[in-house]
Formats: structure tokens, C-alpha cells, sequence
């Protein structure tokens, strides 16, 4: 059989659905997780990093804690060869734009597994935690110093609030109902698992749009200490006067996507 036939019927399998339902669970986990971070934050008691290594951190603190960090650095890896997968394999149905698009989404939806990953990873060798913000500024610092630095800067600013427009449209036009089989997407439960996926697509969406703009600041003033990741730029949100309750919104909503990732993996539609 050919490499093409190999790589579809790998994806295909049903050791690699058994293998995704896995990582979905530690995807909708490390979400919860991140929710409870930003409540706390919200509620004034910021206890690490409001992003996906503190929350890899702080579910390392918890009893059975390094265990739990082991199966997700085990389920993100999942989640990535199932992306890597659905990079080459072609759909006889699509058209070669739609191709193509569905190439980069699979791209990069298995690098923000990976990141993930990674953070575990990090977390079970022992690796300490840097300050918030610090990672994010290093590498747009150095974007900064590049000949049109401050346009690449901006330009990361702009896929983010992409980011944000295609996670809220997706939530909003209830395209994440083809993530759900028909039982799941049937009766008042399935109505149900929908409105907390789209609560949870929409408030993913806005949090990561409020990075984007710090970086599109940042370019703006040429100061790449104005860019910054998650934690940052929701530690600016809780600074405005309605910030408290905006942070809590946001912290129901990262909940609610880390919910409909778990019924994802319960009503699994490839």
C-alpha cells in the first residue's frame, strides 16, 4: 500500500479516535483548569501564570498532580499526530481552497497542541516557570530589532485578532456543532452542549483578541514591553474600572470551552 493509503487509513482508525478522545479530555482540562486561574485573578487572588504553563503548573500542585501532567503531555502528543495526519490527508469532496484551508487549520491547531505539550513536558522535567510576560516579550523584542520589526510585530497582532474573528464566527454561526455527532448535537442536551460551546468559542476568542491588540500597541509605540501573552494581557483587562467582572466573563467562558471540549470527546465527529 502507498504512503498516501497508509496515512488515511492510520487516520481513520479507531485507535487514533480512542487516542483524540484521550486528548480532548486533557485539552478541556488544562481549560478548566485555566478558567479557575482566571477567576481567582478576578477575584483578586492571583495564585501563577494565567496561561497554559501555569495552568500546567498549577495542575502539577494538585494531588496525583505530576501523573495528571504526564497524560497530558501524552494526549497533546495524540492531538498532534492526529493533526499531522489531517495535514495530508485529502478529503475527495473538497474543493482545492477548501483543501488548503483545512491544511492550515490542522497546521495550526496541532502547534497550539504542541505548545501545550511542551509546557508539560517542561513542567515533568522540573523546569521552573518565568516571569509573566517574560517569553512573549524576549522573542517580539527581538521581532523589534529585524528590519520591519515593527511590522512583524503588528502582523502577529493581526493573525491573532483573526484568530479572535474565526473562533467567535465559529462559535456564533454554530459551526462547532460539526465537532459533535448527532446524538450529541440532539435534544435539549445537545442544545445545551452547543450554547456552552459557543459561550466558550466566543470568550477564547475575545481573550486571545486582547493580546493581539497588545502587540498591534506595541508595534504602534515601538515598545515591545506593551506586547505580552495571555497573563499579561488579561492582567491589563482587570486594571479597567469594569475589569473585575470582565475577567470573571472570560473565566466562565475558558470554562465552558474546556466543558465542550470533554462532551467533544464523549460525541467525537472526525
Amino acid at each position: 500500500m502507498s504512503v498516501k493509503g497508509e496515512v488515511e487509513r492510520a487516520d481513520r482508525s479507531d485507535l487514533l479516535d480512542a487516542g483524540v478522545r484521550f486528548g480532548l479530555v486533557a485539552y478541556g482540562l488544562v481549560h478548566l483548569v485555566l478558567a479557575w486561574l482566571a477567576l481567582q485573578l478576578a477575584l483578586g487572588n492571583r495564585q501563577g501564570r494565567l496561561d497554559r504553563r501555569g495552568a500546567v503548573h498549577q495542575l502539577a500542585e494538585q494531588p496525583f498532580g505530576m501523573a495528571a501532567v504526564l497524560l497530558v503531555a501524552i494526549g497533546m502528543a495524540v492531538l498532534v499526530v492526529w493533526r499531522v495526519l489531517e495535514v495530508f490527508v485529502e478529503h475527495g469532496d473538497e474543493d482545492p481552497g477548501e483543501r488548503w484551508r483545512h491544511r492550515a487549520v490542522a497546521a495550526a491547531k496541532g502547534i497550539a497542541y504542541g505548545a501545550i505539550g511542551a509546557s508539560a513536558v517542561s513542567v515533568l522535567l522540573g523546569h521552573g516557570s518565568s516571569r509573566p510576560g517574560q517569553k512573549e516579550q524576549g522573542w517580539s523584542a527581538r521581532m523589534m530589532g529585524w528590519p520591519g520589526g515593527p511590522w512583524l510585530v503588528a502582523g502577529v497582532g493581526v493573525a491573532l485578532l483573526g484568530y479572535t474573528v474565526g473562533m467567535c464566527w465559529r462559535g456564533l454561526s454554530g459551526r462547532h456543532r460539526e465537532h459533535l455527532d448527532a446524538e450529541g448535537r440532539s435534544g435539549e442536551s445537545g442544545s445545551l452542549y452547543l450554547l456552552v460551546g459557543t459561550i466558550g468559542y466566543v470568550a477564547k476568542g475575545l481573550a486571545f483578541g486582547i493580546v493581539g491588540g497588545l502587540f498591534i500597541w506595541a508595534a504602534a509605540t515601538h515598545d515591545p514591553r506593551r506586547s505580552g501573552g495571555l497573563d499579561q494581557a488579561l492582567g491589563r483587562l482587570l486594571r479597567e474600572p469594569a475589569g473585575p467582572w470582565l475577567l470573571g466573563a472570560i473565566a466562565v467562558g475558558l470554562a465552558c470551552y474546556g466543558v465542550f471540549q470533554l462532551v467533544r470527546a464523549r460525541h467525537l465527529s472526525r
